[in-house]
């Protein structure tokens, strides 16, 4: 039985899990750099241990700090949140090797679908439909050019371990592939260490759809509707929404169903997202699965009334979902805004620094997910987001008013944010038309 949870990460999604464990009446302990003692999830959890300091690589990312933080303080189990070890099976086998439940999928799952080409192949095989691409896993700039001439240009190089858009570049013509290639390649090696590279043909203007998925040990799989992710900078995500307006209702279903299959053929369990991107003319094709709780989940929660945290930690400690297929209803539109402390008027370079003032957004249908208070000082060490905006309303049109209310109510002073950026972007008319791909920042959000 799980008593005490270790939440391996920090920030707002910190402060997520360990709601969720006080609501079910478990232990929650925090572990923290030297540069995060006064984050509000040390102040709120019932533990709390300092393992290191500086970048994440001497302490969010050390497995033995963490795995020996746990041990110490008597947690059954540990909570990754996103980013950092959420994805990285050797640190679950760490886990395993110690007597710690890892609250997500088995490595063995890890493995097979994080390694994107790998993924590829696996979903080929299931039948899901995929980008038209290479199967095998391709190393040399020549290999890879005589590959996308038969797939035929443009196409999109991309790192097999990549993720946050790292180790992505496309190639319009034979001419300019060996550069991007090799540009794709080095970023992969230098973020995750690793060179294998796949090519699928480049969808021009296609959406971003994501499903969820959720699944325990007695082999029962439900998908959670669907996220529109397409508003994004430079493959990183700002906004997103349930349902997506790009989709109708059959082809919606179509995506849930493949969802499903994904996750039963490769024997997967907990919390994970499918993603597809969508073309123009609606067709959908398997992108990749993340192996973990996304940082939108907020929006699925909203729109079908569930707590996915606490289905995490339900399924970690060996029970049944706590509702079927049949019991997901998906009610009303929920948009997610994430703000981040940055200059969007200087190409969005971060703006760490003290909060000397803050007021947030409440009422009917509005959650805000952050961990930053009055008097906070954010670091300069780690990711520059702050909080996350989520409203719900009976409709779309509804669910954007909301949206820009909630916005026009926030206050955060003392740093620089995307507010007002994203408050632009839900007044654009091509956004409150529905009709924004993953292009729309660079096509309409000129800044001055």
């Amino acid at each position: 039985m799980i008593n005490k949870v270790l939440i391996a990460n920090r920030g707002e999604i910190a402060v997520r899990i360990i709601r969720a464990c006080r609501n079910m009446g478990i232990q929650s302990v925090a572990v923290y750099s030297k540069e995060d003692a006064n984050s509000f999830h040390v102040k709120l959890a019932d533990q709390r241990i300092c393992i290191g300091e500086g970048p994440a690589k001497n302490s969010y990312l050390n497995m033995d700090r963490i795995i020996t933080a746990a041990l110490n303080m008597g947690a059954d189990a540990i909570h990754p949140g996103f980013g950092f070890l959420s994805e990285n099976s050797t640190f679950v086998r760490k886990c395993q090797e110690n007597g710690l439940i890892f609250i997500g999928p088995d490595p063995e799952v890890i493995d097979k679908m994080g390694n994107k080409s790998q993924a590829r192949k696996t979903m080929m095989e299931a039948g899901v439909p995929v980008v038209p691409g290479t199967k095998e896993p391709v190393y040399e700039a020549e290999i890879g050019k005589r590959l996308a001439a038969e797939i035929g240009y443009p196409v999109m190089i991309k790192a097999s371990s990549g993720g946050g858009g790292k180790g992505m570049r496309v190639a319009a013509s034979e001419d300019e592939f060996e550069f991007q290639f090799n540009m794709a390649q080095m970023e992969s090696a230098n973020a995750f260490g690793d060179d294998t590279m796949y090519i699928e043909r480049f969808v021009e203007n296609p959406r971003h759809v994501e499903i969820q998925i959720i699944a325990d040990k007695s082999g029962n799989v439900v998908a959670l509707g669907d996220r529109d992710c397409s508003v994004q900078r430079n493959h990183q995500k700002l906004i997103e929404e349930s349902p997506s307006p790009a989709i109708n209702e059959e082809t919606r279903a179509r995506m849930n169903e493949y969802a499903v299959l994904a996750a039963k053929t490769v024997g997967y369990t907990n919390a994970g997202t499918i993603e597809f991107i969508v073309d123009p003319r609606g067709n959908f094709y398997f992108m990749e699965m993340n192996t973990r709780i996304q940082v939108e989940h907020g929006v699925t929660e909203m729109v079908t009334g569930t707590d996915l945290i606490i289905e995490q930690i339900r399924v970690a400690n060996g029970e049944n979902l706590s509702f079927t297929s049949e019991d997901t209803v998906i009610r009303g539109h929920a948009i997610e805004c994430r703000i981040n402390a940055e200059i969007p008027e200087k190409n969005f370079m971060p703006s760490p620094g003290k909060i000397t003032h803050i007021h947030l957004p409440a009422g009917n249908g509005v959650r805000v997910d952050t961990s930053i208070y009055e008097g906070y000082e954010i670091p300069t060490e780690y990711d520059s987001m702050i909080a996350k905006v989520i409203v719900h309303a009976p409709d779309r049109e509804a669910a954007v008013r909301k949206m820009r209310t909630a916005l026009d109510e926030m206050v955060i002073m003392g740093v620089n944010t995307n507010l007002d950026f994203q408050y632009q972007i839900l007044r654009h008319p091509v956004f409150c038309e529905g009709r924004a791909d993953t292009g729309f920042i660079e096509k309409y959000m000129k800044m001055k």
